[in-house]
């Protein structure tokens, strides 16, 4: 593993322009991909990742409940194939398969969004707005076992946002599988 992390974003900061990101679905994206939606969650997920993985069905639920609301989930996938053949992009297209993805799932293969975005680990959260200034960075909740959730930063922060307020906290510290930058 790279010996620092990337520096995230600051709230505030305009998303990073991206493009070329092939999705499990055969498609080529875009950050304007998503211009129609009114709020954009970046979740950079991993394959290899056991806390990622218990968080698929909490990440579906979020894009069900919020996404008539305008809310779209990508998750991107920053992990380095060369070092794990399980991040390649026919693995994660059988994984979102068989774990039901309603979300777009990104390979991010030369690594270059996880970096510009600073993203840490497998369950790192970032949330534009409208305009695509970061209004919250951080993880989805408070635990990793979904019975001793208290905290649920990521559907809090996007409340606050749908609601035409300030994200009360707009920045919490991720947990789960730190990204292997190469």
């Amino acid at each position: 593993m790279s010996s620092h992390l990337p520096v995230p974003l600051r709230l505030g900061d305009k998303a990073p322009y991206f493009k070329g990101l092939m999705g499990v679905d055969g498609r080529s994206y875009t950050l304007n991909t998503f211009d129609d939606e009114r709020i954009l969650v970046m979740i950079f997920i991993a394959n290899r990742c056991p806390t990622a993985r218990v968080y698929t069905e909490r990440m579906k639920a979020i894009q069900s409940d919020y996404g008539d609301r305008g809310v779209q989930i990508i998750a991107i996938n920053s992990d380095s194939s060369y070092l794990y053949s399980l991040e390649s992009l026919p693995e994660m297209a059988k994984i979102a398969n068989e774990r039901g993805f309603n979300f777009p799932y990104l390979k991010d293969e030369d690594q270059a969004v996880g970096k510009s975005y600073g993203a840490w680990v497998t369950l790192h959260a970032f949330v534009f707005d409208q305009e695509r200034r970061l209004r919250y960075r951080g993880r989805i909740d408070d635990s990793r076992e979904e019975s001793d959730v208290t905290v649920h930063d990521l559907r809090d922060a996007l409340d606050d946002l749908l609601e035409g307020r300030q994200v009360k906290v707009p920045e919490t510290r991720p947990f789960a599988c730190f990204i292997e930058y190469v």
